[in-house]
């Protein structure tokens, strides 16, 4: 993939195997993993493993997760993006999902917001999605509100593996 979106303040590209290092940083944090089954990454070879699962949905599916770069810095802080779901999520399968994940240290300064808008766009306008969906652990308070931020709104709760989650959804305005 050749796409590069930017912001005002990112760069959002393709992940690279040499992304491994900045993105073993983020993922080895419990922090990072509180609402997500508490199973911080615990070697790189993992993130290698994600970055060629991410590889293989640019290739399978033209898009996926992109690294976030931070444009003042040049710096990783983590990564967004669109990714189309083959596998049942909330009883649903075939569906285009907007996630983020960002490094502890950047957390709480719009970044994840200004990147899923950018995102949200680039699927509507340019992809044509009708429907983006996007799951939050109910109890984590600062996604649900990223979410509810860039325009999604909860549809229902649903429960997977224990865990109750918060089921989002907005529908593309152009169409």
């Amino acid at each position: 993939m050749t796409l590069i979106l930017n912001t005002k303040r990112l760069i959002l590209r393709e992940m690279q195997f040499s992304d491994a290092n900045a993105l073993f940083e983020m993922e080895k944090n419990p922090n990072v993993h509180q609402y997500l089954w508490k199973k911080p990454l615990t070697n790189i070879a993992e993130v290698n493993t994600y970055i060629k699962s991410v590889r293989t949905q640019y290739h399978n599916n033209n898009i996926g997760r992109f690294i976030i770069v931070l444009k003042e810095t040049d710096q990783i802080i983590g990564w967004a993006g669109l990714k189309y779901n083959t596998e049942m999520v909330n009883n649903k399968i075939h569906f285009y999902d907007i996630g983020y994940r960002l490094n502890e240290k950047f957390w709480g300064k719009g970044y994840a917001s200004e990147a899923s808008l950018a995102w949200i766009e680039y699927g509507f306008n340019v992809m044509k999605i009708e429907v983006m969906g996007a799951a939050a652990h109910t109890d984590n308070f600062a996604s649900n509100r990223i979410l509810q931020k860039i325009g999604l709104k909860m549809t229902q709760q649903y429960q997977e593996d224990g865990i109750s989650w918060n089921w989002y959804e907005l529908k593309n305005p152009n169409l």
